[in-house]
C-alpha cells in the first residue's frame, strides 16, 4: 500500500533523490523545505512544495492534514562536521530540537511511519572495520551526537505511541541521479567526489588530501562510498518494510561494504575525465579515522535491497554529468 509521504529537506541533495525514487515508484509525495540549502529546481513537477521550517508545528500539521500524510522521510538538517564543532548549538538546534518538534507533530497528526536520515558519524572512531550496527556509538563531534540523540528520541517515541521508524546510518554518499535530474548542488560542498569533479571541470584549482600517513595501503583515508540513488532506493524499501510490519522498527547501515582511499577516488576521477587533478597534500583533520567501511549484512538480510550503481567510476560519471548540468541551471555554480 502506497501511503502519502512527506519528505523534509526534499529540495536538498539526498532528499531530492528520495522524492524522485518515491515519485518514480508511484507514491504520493509532498515536500517541506526552508530552502536554506535546498533548491526549487530539485523538486519534480507536480510535487507540492511547502516552503517553511519543520519546527513550525502549525505548518506541519496543515501539511499532514491537507496531504493525508501517513509517513515522513526526514532529511532536513545540517551536515558539515567541522562546522558542528565550531557551532555546536546550531547543530543541536537544527538536527535535534527541530527533529523533536517534527516527531511531536508526527505523533499528533497520526503519522504511522518515520524514516530518519542518520549517519555513520554516530559510531565516532570505531575500533573495528567493517562497522556493524551493534558497534558502540561514541560520536566525537556535535554532528554525530545530534543525529544519535534523534535516534534515541525515535526509539522512545515508538515505545510510547503507535508509530514505527527506520534509522538509516549513511556512510559516504556520492554521485547523482543517472538521468541528471538532480544532484549535489550546494556551493562550497565538502564531499570528496563533488569537490573532485568540480576540480576536473576547472571550478577549483585542486583537491586537498587531508593526511597521507594513515594505516591504509596508500596512506590516505579509506571510506565506503554509496551512490545516492541506491541510498534513495533503500529508503523506499525501508518504508515498505515499516508498513508491512508496523510493530517493528529498524536501524541499518547504508553502504556497500567496501572502501576506497582518497587517492583511489581521485584516480577514478582522472580516468573518467581523462585529465589529472591537482592533489594538494595537507595534514590530517582531527577525528578522521583511518578507515570507515560499513557492514551492510543487516540491510541486505532485512530488505530486498540490491544496489544498482555499486561501482566507483559509475558514481563519478553520474556526479560529473550532474556538475555539467548544474552549470547550465546555475551558471554561477
Amino acid at each position: 500500500m502506497k501511503v502519502p509521504v512527506l519528505v523534509t529537506g526534499g529540495a536538498g541533495y539526498i532528499g531530492s533523490h528520495a522524492v524522485l525514487a518515491l515519485k518514480d515508484a508511484g507514491w504520493p509525495v509532498a515536500v517541506i523545505d526552508n530552502l536554506t540549502t535546498g533548491f526549487r529546481f530539485a523538486i519534480p513537477e507536480g510535487v507540492p512544495l511547502y516552503e517553511g521550517d519543520i519546527e513550525d508545528g502549525a505548518l506541519v500539521a496543515r501539511i499532514i492534514a491537507e496531504q493525508g500524510i501517513k509517513a515522513i522521510m526526514h532529511f532536513a538538517g545540517s551536515i558539515i562536521v567541522p562546522e558542528s564543532v565550531e557551532n555546536p548549538l546550531k547543530y543541536y538546534h537544527n538536527n535535534t530540537a527541530k527533529s523533536r518538534a517534527l516527531i511531536e507533530s508526527a505523533v499528533k497528526g497520526g503519522v504511522q511511519h518515520f524514516i530518519f536520515s542518520s549517519t555513520a558519524a554516530t559510531y565516532g572512531i570505531p575500533e573495528v572495520s567493517p562497522v556493524t550496527e551493534d558497534c558502540p556509538r561514541q560520536p566525537i563531534n556535535p554532528y554525530g551526537m545530534s543525529k544519535l540523540m534523534t535516534e534515541f528520541m525515535l526509539a522512545d517515541t515508538a515505545k510510547a505511541h503507535p508509530i514505527n521508524y527506520c534509522a538509516l546510518r549513511y556512510f559516504n554518499v556520492a554521485g547523482a541521479d543517472p538521468q541528471a535530474r538532480t544532484g549535489q548542488s550546494t556551493a562550497g560542498a565538502t564531499h570528496l567526489i563533488k569537490v573532485a569533479v568540480e576540480a576536473a571541470l576547472g571550478k577549483r584549482g585542486g583537491v586537498a588530501v587531508f593526511g597521507t600517513d594513515y594505516d591504509t595501503p596508500d596512506g590516505t583515508g579509506v571510506r565506503d562510498y554509496i551512490h545516492v540513488s541506491d541510498l534513495a532506493a533503500a529508503h523506499v524499501l525501508a518504508l515498505e518494510g515499516l508498513i508491512a510490519q508496523p510493530a517493528r522498527s529498524l536501524t541499518m547501515n547504508c553502504g556497500y561494504g567496501r572502501g576506497f582511499s582518497v587517492l583511489e577516488v581521485l584516480d577514478a576521477v582522472d580516468r573518467v575525465t581523462n585529465r589529472k587533478i591537482q592533489r594538494n597534500l595537507e595534514g590530517r583533520r582531527a577525528g578522521d579515522p583511518d578507515s570507515l567501511i560499513s557492514d551492510n549484512s543487516r540491510i541486505k538480510a532485512t530488505l530486498p535491497w540490491v544496489p544498482r550503481y555499486a561501482d566507483l567510476e559509475t558514481i563519478v560519471t553520474h556526479a560529473l554529468a550532474w556538475e555539467r548540468r548544474l552549470s547550465e541551471i546555475r551558471p554561477d555554480a
